[in-house]
C-alpha cells in the first residue's frame, strides 16, 4: 500500500510534464490573417463575395494567397494581403480583380486576425507573424532546449541533494512558473519563462522515473517504470480537452498550469527514498522510512538497515580483488563507448533508436493539430494511443525479447509513414487512424529503448550508456518542431524524414544482441562477448549470493544504476 500511495502521487504529477511539453500546439497556433488598414470599413469584398466586415469573410478563406478587397468610408479602396497592402489609384467601382495602378504599403496598422477559432493566442497577442513569423516557431524548440538542460541539471542535483527536494522544487515550479507563462509582458519575457517551465518539467519527470524506480519491487519495476509514460500521456490528452474549453491562450495556460495543483500541495509529505539515504550514510533516516513502510504495509517481520549495510560490506570487500580492483577504480568516459568496433556500432545504433524514437514521437504528436478535421480530437486521440501501447510493449519485451518488439515497431513505423503518404487528402479519418498507427508503433520502441540500452551494456558504463541516450533523446525533440516545420517545403517531408530514420533504426537493430533472460555484464569484455557468442553469454552467472539479504542487495545495486540516469 504504501508503495501504491508513493507511485500514483509522483506519477500524477507527469501529467504536468505532458501538458506543458505539448501546451504551445493550441498556444502558439498562427490563425488566418491580413494586414490592418487605416480608416473605417463600409464594405468588404473576396472573389463574389461581399460583407460589411472583415469577420463575415473568414469562413471563406481557403488560402493564404488569397486577398481581401476592402472599401473605406472615405472612397479609398485597398487589397489586404497577409504581409503586405496595396492601395488602388484609381476607384472605380468595388470590384476583386483590378489590373490598374497599386501603391504597396507594409503593415504599418498591425494585422487583423480570424478569431472564430481562437480568441487569442501568443502569435496574434504579440503580430508573429511575416518578418516575425521565426520567432513563432522559435517557442517549442527554445521549450525543448530547457528540456535537454533540466535533464542534465536536475539528474545531478537528485543525486547530490536528494530525490524528496528536487521532487519538491520542481513540481512547485512547474506550478509557479506555469502561471507566470500568462501573465508575461513581451515576447521575450513569455520564452525565458517558459525555458525556466521546461528546465523544471524535465527536472521532475527524469527524478520521478528515478523515484518510483526506488520505491518499486523488481517485479513491478518494468510496468511500473514504463507506465510513467502513460501518465505524460495524459497530460496530451488533457491539453486537448482544455484547448477545446478554452479559446484565450493565457487562460488557456492558467487552467493547464492549476490541472496538477493537489500534487503540489501533498508532495511535501512524500518521503525520501530509503537507498539515496543509505548511499549517503544517513542509516537512522533510512530506518524510519523503512519502519513507516512496514506499518503500512503490516509487514510484522523486521527490516534492520545494520543488517542490510553489513551484507553489503561483506559482498564489496569480497568482490574488490585482482582486476576487479583496477576495473572499479578506473574512471570511465563516453570514449568508453567506443572501446571497440563491436561496443562503438552498438553505441552508434543505440543512439539512433534514442535519437529517431524521440523525433517520431513529437513529429506525430506535433503535427496531430494539422490532419484536417477536429484538431482537438486529434491530439486526444493521439494521446490515448499511448494508453496501450506501453501495455503492448511490457508484454512483448517479455515473451518475445527486447530486439525482437523493437525491430517489427520502427520497421512499422517506417511503412506507416510511407503509407500516410498515399492516402488521399480527403480521406481524414484515414490519415487520422494511419497517424495514430504510427504513433502507438513508435511509441512501443520509444518506451523499450530505456530497459534495452540497461541491459546492453556492463555495469562500468550503464550509466554512461543510459545518460548518453537520454541526451540524443532530448536532441530528437530539439529537432522535431524544426521538423514539422519542414510542412510548408512539402506536407510530407516531416514523415518522410521520421520514416527514413525509423527504417534505418529498424535494420541497424538487427546487429544488436537479444538480452531477454541473460545475465547483467560487468565488464566491456563480456559486453562484446554478448554480441559475438549468444551462447557464452548464456553460460554465464552472477557471482552467487545467499539469502534474503542478496535480495535486498541487488535490488540496492540496481536501484543506484537507475538513479544515474
Amino acid at each position: 500500500r504504501f508503495q501504491a500511495c508513493v507511485y500514483f502521487a509522483s506519477v500524477f504529477q507527469a501529467m504536468s510534464c505532458g501538458i506543458h511539453y505539448l501546451a504551445s500546439v493550441f498556444m502558439a497556433v498562427t490563425p488566418n490573417f491580413v494586414c490592418g488598414f487605416p480608416g473605417n470599413v463600409s464594405s468588404v469584398l473576396f472573389h463574389n463575395s461581399s460583407a460589411s466586415s472583415i469577420e463575415d469573410i473568414w469562413t471563406l478563406w481557403t488560402s493564404t494567397e488569397n486577398y481581401i478587397v476592402v472599401q473605406l468610408e472615405n472612397g479609398e479602396i485597398w487589397e489586404l494581403d497577409q504581409c503586405s497592402r496595396s492601395k488602388r489609384e484609381v476607384n472605380l467601382d468595388l470590384a476583386y480583380e483590378y489590373k490598374g495602378n497599386k501603391s504597396v504599403f507594409p503593415c504599418s496598422d498591425g494585422f487583423l486576425y480570424d478569431d472564430t477559432k481562437w480568441k487569442s493566442t501568443v502569435v496574434t497577442q504579440w503580430d508573429l507573424v511575416c518578418d516575425r513569423e521565426w520567432l513563432a516557431k522559435l517557442i517549442q524548440p527554445m521549450f525543448m532546449l530547457g528540456v535537454l538542460i533540466g535533464a542534465v541539471i536536475f539528474g545531478d542535483i537528485a543525486d547530490r541533494l536528494g530525490r524528496q527536494r528536487v521532487i519538491w522544487f520542481t513540481s512547485a515550479g512547474q506550478f509557479v512558473f506555469g502561471i507566470a507563462v500568462a501573465f508575461t509582458f513581451d515576447y521575450y519575457s513569455f520564452v525565458i519563462v517558459r525555458f525556466l517551465l521546461a528546465m523544471v518539467s524535465s527536472g521532475y519527470l527524469v527524478v520521478a522515473f528515478v523515484y518510483v524506480t526506488e520505491f518499486v519491487g523488481i517485479k513491478a519495476r518494468t510496468w511500473a517504470s514504463m507506465h510513467v509514460h502513460a501518465f505524460f500521456a495524459m497530460g496530451i490528452m488533457i491539453v486537448a480537452l482544455v484547448g477545446f474549453l478554452v479559446r484565450t491562450w493565457w487562460v488557456y495556460q492558467i487552467f493547464l498550469s492549476i490541472a496538477t495543483l493537489p500534487f503540489v500541495l501533498c508532495c511535501w509529505m512524500l518521503p525520501e527514498t530509503p537507498f539515496w539515504l543509505l548511499s549517503e550514510e544517513r542509516y537512522e533516516d533510512a530506518q524510519k522510512v523503512i519502519d513507516t513502510m512496514a506499518r503500512w504495509n503490516k509487514v510484522s517481520t523486521p527490516c534492520k538497515v545494520s543488517e542490510l549495510c553489513s551484507v553489503q560490506q561483506d559482498d564489496l570487500a569480497s568482490g574488490r580483488t585482482g582486476d576487479d580492483d583496477t576495473s572499479s577504480a578506473k574512471k570511465h568516459n563516453i570514449l568508453d563507448l567506443f572501446c571497440n568496433w563491436q561496443i562503438a556500432r552498438r553505441t552508434i545504433t543505440v543512439w539512433l533508436i534514442w535519437f529517431t524514437g524521440s523525433l517520431g514521437y513529437y513529429v506525430f504528436s506535433l503535427s496531430s493539430v494539422n490532419l484536417g478535421g477536429n484538431e482537438y480530437l486529434n491530439l486526444f486521440l493521439i494521446g490515448a494511443v499511448e494508453l496501450p501501447c506501453y501495455i503492448i510493449a511490457c508484454v512483448a519485451m517479455d515473451k518475445l525479447g527486447r530486439r525482437n518488439t523493437l525491430i517489427p515497431f520502427l520497421i512499422l513505423s517506417a511503412l506507416i509513414c510511407v503509407l500516410i503518404m498515399f492516402i488521399p487528402q480527403d480521406f481524414n479519418i484515414l490519415i487520422i487512424l494511419a497517424n495514430m498507427a504510427g504513433k502507438f508503433s513508435i511509441g512501443v520502441a520509444f518506451g523499450l529503448i530505456y530497459l534495452y540500452t540497461a541491459e546492453l551494456y556492463p555495469t562500468i558504463v550503464r550509466s554512461l550508456a543510459v545518460g548518453s541516450g537520454s541526451m540524443m533523446c532530448r536532441v530528437g525533440s530539439v529537432v522535431a518542431p524544426f521538423c514539422v516545420y519542414l510542412r510548408s517545403v512539402w506536407i510530407f517531408m516531416p514523415l518522410l524524414l521520421v520514416g527514413i530514420m525509423a527504417l534505418l533504426s529498424g535494420m541497424l537493430t538487427i546487429m544488436l544482441p537479444e538480452t531477454l533472460g541473460k545475465p547483467l555484464t560487468n565488464t566491456l569484455v563480456e559486453a562484446t562477448e554478448m554480441g559475438r557468442n549468444k551462447k557464452s553469454c548464456l553460460e554465464k552467472t552472477p557471482p552467487a549470493h545467499s539469502g534474503a539479504a542478496l535480495e535486498k542487495i541487488e535490488m540496492f545495486g540496481q536501484d543506484r544504476v537507475t538513479t544515474d540516469k
